[in-house]
């Protein structure tokens, strides 16, 4: 363990707020070369992925309304008033809004979406029904339709990827199961059920309900397991949002180089949408992006996956899952991201959840943004970090909330305001 690091590493387990620089981080060019050989992704794979999702751009067009040009895509906002009254930041702070992400309102919309959309696409080339070439809106049409309604897609979850995976299953005719942990939101569960995918709860963790999904699916030929825990597919979903966000920030006129550096604050589950995510930016910026997972301080999994450099489970710390922000509430990292992010992000934090719910509320305030508890994790990355005092760009990535009943979200907010309270 690295100089200092037992004294840390007890305050993790105090489920103290913790914030640790990662030792392991090496140069971005040398840490993608390793993942590159290591693993057979790199930028080629990142906009193969963005092609993809640009050929089924007339097929989201045509099911989805909230998706006007076919691309799944967020605003990249500014949020001066939250950076000055509540960070001490002038300026140079902004929300990654995917809390108002079209057809999955969640950071998952990116993954889980582009997954399915993968093998949906894999499926109909296999029956020579289209071509690379061919008009993509043909997804809606019956005979596509007939074929997909012949397959099985499953996945694990604690609600987001869940709701993403069967939102899109839905619209392409896919049956679906989504095996979701106790931790999971009642009205996500409902949500689900509304589009007729068949939703199997479990009273243990979320690893648990992963397992035994998987497990189901290895016994049908026709079933595909989504895993979240391991999935390239996955992961290269959620590393196009870096194309995207490059995008956004050269429309705004903002320069990221070692003079500007870039500040980006990840809401952290077991680690693909953040992995996903940090590893497309790094291809674009390298070492002048600085890349941050946060989590809760009841389920710091990363954390000590990184700190123990192998998978772990948090019970066998003596954590049990008490934390409101149910995308987050895992028990065991993804061995894929610990593999691939240990030499190549900066830096993991830990917040309470009386501070998510404080930020959730000021964000309704002073930027009139909804968000649920998860996606509050990545607010105050600049205080935690230290960071607020550099001169370059803040980014808090916000991963869900766009579906939250509003009875539910009044009471997040009542909380938030609460804990706000002398």
């Amino acid at each position: 363990m690295e100089p200092d690091g037992r004294i840390l590493f007890e305050k993790v387990l105090g489920k103290k707020p913790v914030f640790r620089e990662n030792p392991g981080k090496i140069s971005s060019v040398e840490a993608l070369k390793n993942t590159e050989s290591g693993f057979g992704l790199g930028f080629s794979e990142i906009l193969d992925a963005e092609n993809r999702l640009k050929r089924f751009a007339p097929f989201i067009k045509k099911t989805f309304p909230d998706a006007a040009d076919g691309i799944i895509e967020s605003e990249l906002k500014p949020a001066f008033n939250f950076g000055r009254e509540v960070l001490g930041l002038e300026n140079n702070f902004f929300i990654k809004c995917d809390n108002r992400l079209p057809v999955a309102g969640s950071i998952k919309a990116r993954g889980g979406i582009y997954e399915i959309l993968k093998h949906a696409e894999k499926l109909v080339f296999n029956n020579r029904l289209i071509t690379k070439n061919s008009d993509y809106s043909a997804f809606t049409s019956p005979e596509i339709r007939k074929l997909l309604s012949k397959y099985h897609v499953a996945v694990g979850s604690t609600g987001n990827l869940g709701m993403s995976i069967g939102i899109i299953s839905a619209a392409l005719g896919f049956r679906a199961t989504v095996h979701m942990s106790h931790d999971a939101k009642g009205w996500k569960k409902d949500k689900l059920r509304s589009l007729g995918v068949n939703v199997i709860e479990h009273k243990g963790s979320y690893a648990e309900a992963v397992e035994k999904g998987r497990i189901q699916c290895m016994k049908d030929p026709d079933s595909y397991f989504i895993d979240d825990e391991n999935s390239k597919d996955l992961f290269l979903g959620y590393s196009t949002a870096a194309l995207r966000l490059e995008k956004q920030l050269d429309t705004m006129g903002i320069s990221v180089n070692n003079d500007n550096p870039l500040f980006v604050y990840l809401p952290c589950g077991v680690g693909g949408a953040p992995g996903g995510i940090s590893f497309g930016l790094k291809y674009i910026y390298g070492d002048n992006v600085k890349c941050y997972f946060a989590e809760p301080v009841n389920a710091p999994t990363v954390m000590l996956g990184l700190m123990e450099k192998r998978k772990i489970n948090f019970i066998d710390y003596g954590f049990i899952m008490k934390t409101d922000a149910d995308g987050l509430a895992v028990d065991s990292p993804s061995e894929l991201v610990l593999d691939i992010c240990g030499n190549l992000i900066d830096g993991t934090y830990t917040v309470p959840d009386e501070v998510m719910y404080s930020d959730l509320y000021n964000l309704k305030v002073y930027e009139d943004e909804k968000i649920e508890v998860s996606a509050a994790a990545s607010l105050h990355g600049p205080l935690v970090t230290e960071n607020r005092n550099k001169k370059g760009t803040h980014i808090a990535w916000l991963t869900g909330g766009l579906f939250v009943p509003e009875s539910d979200y009044r009471v997040m907010l009542s909380l938030g305001h609460s804990f706000l309270s002398p």
